[in-house]
C-alpha cells in the first residue's frame, strides 16, 4: 500500500491511496474459506461447495468490505503519523465506473485542513469585567422578604393594603374558575386595590384583568390559564373572597438566624445583613463570570482572523448529514455553523498553547464541590467526606456526566486564564444596573 499527499493550498489537500492485491488477498481468501465451510447452497453438501461458486457469489462483497477496512485503518493512521489537523472527515472523490478487478486499486480523498493562526490573550480593547455588589436597598428588601417568609399569618375581618387574600377568580365565557391567593401589595391596578379594601369574607369583587398585577406573568397563575391567553386577555373577572390574612413579620432574633444559617452562625442583625451581602455577591459572581466568558469569546471570534476551507466544509455538510442536502441547503447550514466552528478552533488553540488539561483528581474535586452546593440547597450544610466520595464515584461512573463536568471545568480554567492575562477593566455595579446594562 502506498499513501501520498498532494497539497492544493494551505487549507486543502488530496490524499491518494494505492492498494495492491498483496494488501488484501490473504484476508479475502481466509474469509472465503470460512464461507465455504459454512455455506448452505442447494445441490451441495455443507462444506463441499466449489470455491469458484463461493467466489462468484461472495467474492466481490468480501473484497469491497476488506478494502474499505484497509482504507479506513490506514488513512486514519496516516493522518495521525503525519500530524495533519483536519476539519470534518476525509471525503472520498467520486470515481465513475470503478473497476474492482484491477490489480491495483487507487482511491483519492479530499481533506480540509485547519488554518494556522495565533491568538493573543492580551486583547487590544479592554473588556469589561463586572463586579456586582449588593447595595443597601437590595439587602433591606431581602431582610424584609425573610421576615415575611418566616412570619405568621393573622386572620382579619376586612381587606387592607398589605394582606393576603384567598379566593376564587371566575368568568364563565372565558372558562375561568380558579382558587388562588392575592397579595394586595403586588397589585398594580389602584382601582383593583380600592375595590378590595374593606371587603369581607364572602364578598364578590369585579376586577379588570388588564394591568392587574405588578408583573404580567402573575395573571396566568392567578387565573389558571396559559401564559399566551393571559397576555391577550382584556376582560372582567369576579373574585369571591374566602379568607383574609395579614402576614406578621418575623422578629430578627436568634431563633430566626439559627433557622436560616444553623446554630450561632449569625448573632445580630448586622451580621445577618453582612451574610446576605456575602451570599448574594457570591451568586452574582456566577452571572458576571458568564458575561465575561461570553464577551471574551465574542471578542476572539471578531478579532482572530483566519480563512477556512469553506468549499470543503460545505461539501462535507452536504454529504455527511443524516439526510441528503441540496447545495443551497448545505451553504445555509455552513453559514449557521461557521461562527461556532471558528470558536472551537480558537478555544482549542488557547487550550493547546497554554497547556490546559483536566486531570481526574481535579474533576473529582470539582464534582464534589458541585454535589456539596446541591446538597446545601436542600439544607444539608455539612455532608461527610465519605458521602461526597460515594456520590462522586457514582457520578463519574456515567460518561455523559464526565463529559459535562469536564467541559464545565475547562470553561472555568479558561475563565481563570482570561482573568489573569486578558486586558480587563473592572466595573462595579448594583445588580439592578447590571441587568439594565446587559439585558436592556
Amino acid at each position: 500500500m502506498n499513501i501520498t499527499k498532494e497539497q492544493i493550498d494551505d487549507l486543502n489537500a488530496v490524499v491518494k491511496v494505492a492498494i495492491t492485491k498483496e494488501d488484501y488477498q490473504d484476508k479475502v481468501d481466509t474469509i472465503l474459506k470460512d464461507y465455504k465451510k459454512q455455506a448452505n447452497i442447494p445441490g451441495f453438501r455443507k462444506g463441499q461447495v466449489p470455491m469458484g461458486l463461493i467466489k462468484k457469489q461472495y467474492g466481490k462483497a468480501v473484497l469491497v468490505d476488506e478494502v474499505n477496512k484497509l482504507l479506513q485503518d490506514n488513512l486514519n493512521k496516516y493522518l495521525t503519523e503525519e500530524k495533519l489537523d483536519v476539519l470534518g472527515n476525509p471525503l472520498p472523490k467520486q470515481q465513475d465506473n470503478f473497476d474492482w478487478d484491477q490489480d491495483e486499486l487507487a482511491f483519492e480523498f479530499e481533506l480540509g485542513l485547519a488554518p494556522d493562526f495565533e491568538v493573543s490573550l492580551k486583547t487590544k480593547k479592554a473588556i469589561t469585567q463586572y463586579k456586582i455588589v449588593a447595595d443597601k436597598k437590595m439587602i433591606d428588601e431581602q431582610v424584609e422578604r425573610i421576615q415575611k417568609q418566616y412570619g405568621k399569618l393573622v386572620s382579619k375581618d376586612v381587606v387592607s393594603k398589605n394582606d393576603e387574600v384567598s379566593g376564587t377568580f371566575a368568568n364563565v365565557a372565558e372558562e375561568i374558575d380558579n382558587k388562588t391567593l392575592i397579595e394586595t401589595d403586588k397589585l398594580k391596578s389602584k382601582k383593583a386595590l380600592d375595590a378590595l379594601k374593606g371587603k369581607k369574607v364572602g364578598d364578590v369583587v369585579t376586577l379588570k384583568t388588564k394591568g392587574l398585577f405588578n408583573e404580567d406573568h402573575m395573571l396566568s397563575s392567578a387565573l389558571g390559564i396559559d401564559k399566551q391567553k393571559a397576555e391577550a386577555l382584556d376582560t372582567e373577572v369576579t373574585f369571591t373572597i374566602s379568607e383574609i390574612n395579614e402576614r406578621e413579620a418575623a422578629e430578627l432574633n436568634q431563633e430566626l438566624f439559627d433557622k436560616l444559617f444553623g446554630p450561632d452562625s449569625v448573632k445580630t442583625e448586622k451580621e445577618l445583613k453582612e451574610r446576605i451581602k456575602e451570599d448574594s455577591e457570591k451568586q452574582f459572581e456566577q452571572q458576571s463570570d458568564q458575561k465575561l466568558l461570553n464577551d471574551v469569546t465574542e471578542y476572539f471570534i471578531d478579532n482572530t482572523k483566519f480563512e477556512l476551507p469553506t468549499g470543503f466544509l460545505t461539501k462535507w455538510i452536504q454529504m455527511t448529514g443524516e439526510e441528503p442536502l441540496s447545495e443551497e441547503q448545505a451553504v445555509e447550514e455552513y453559514a449557521k455553523s461557521e461562527k461556532g466552528l471558528r470558536y472551537q478552533l480558537i478555544e482549542g488553540k488557547i487550550i493547546k498553547d497554554n497547556e490546559l488539561q483536566v486531570q481526574f483528581d481535579e474533576l473529582k474535586g470539582f464534582s464534589k464541590g458541585f454535589i456539596r452546593s446541591q446538597m446545601a440547597q436542600f439544607g444539608q450544610l455539612d455532608p461527610k467526606e465519605e458521602e461526597l466520595d460515594s456520590i462522586a464515584a457514582r457520578v463519574l461512573g456515567n460518561q455523559d456526566e464526565v463529559k459535562r463536568l469536564s467541559e464545565q471545568l475547562m470553561s472555568q480554567k479558561l475563565l481563570n486564564l482570561y482573568k489573569e492575562k486578558a486586558n480587563l477593566k473592572t466595573k462595579e455595579v448594583t445588580y439592578e444596573n447590571f441587568v439594565k446594562e446587559v439585558y436592556g
